[in-house]
């Protein structure tokens, strides 16, 4: 039985997923970015709203108001995270699950990169909220790297225990 192309072609078929999810962030970013006025608020539910929010900060607008630096340093943080992933994952040895892990991570941690680089903040437009306390607004990126970092732990919690390279007591010399 031969091994279907996107096995046998794994790199470019993670690549794609990659160029796939940051398409959709960067395209839904747009949508909500030319549709709402900066701080409009659409009702959708009664707990749920698009937005349109700038974060110049990190999760939970952490350092937003920081003064500027903090855009050059998530820029380096995330340029850092997105080629170390990137990297483990197109190494040939990078487990499946652990690939399409990191595609997420750096799909999601690139289209926030962009937006930092771009206009010097991430577009955020999902907003729920319980009554007048909301949860930060985020993105699709921001979705993408958390379901994958929390499947990853799942993942790892779940998996079978590695064999250890160490030697067993009957195999060290007398």
């Amino acid at each position: 039985m031969t091994a279907r192309w996107t096995q046998r072609n794994a790199r470019w078929t993670w690549l794609a997923g990659v160029a796939a999810l940051l398409s959709v962030d960067q395209l839904s970013k747009s949508y909500f970015s030319t549709t709402l006025e900066l701080g409009e608020a659409i009702k959708v539910t009664e707990w749920f709203n698009f937005v349109h929010a700038l974060n110049p900060g990190a999760a939970f607008s952490l350092l937003a108001d920081a003064g500027g630096w903090q855009r050059w340093f998530f820029i380096g943080v995330s340029v850092l995270v997105v080629g170390v992933v990137s990297a483990a994952c197109l190494a040939r040895q990078a487990a499946p699950l652990d690939r399409w892990l990191g595609a997420f991570v750096v799909g999601g941690g690139g289209g926030n990169l962009v937006d930092r680089v771009q206009i010097g903040a991430v577009v955020d437009f999902l907003d729920f909220h319980w009554g007048s306390i909301h949860w930060p607004a985020f993105n699709l990126a921001d979705v993408f790297i958390v379901c994958s970092v929390l499947v990853w732990c799942l993942a790892s919690i779940k998996s079978p225990p590695r064999p250890s390279p160490s030697k067993t007591p009957e195999e060290f010399p007398s």
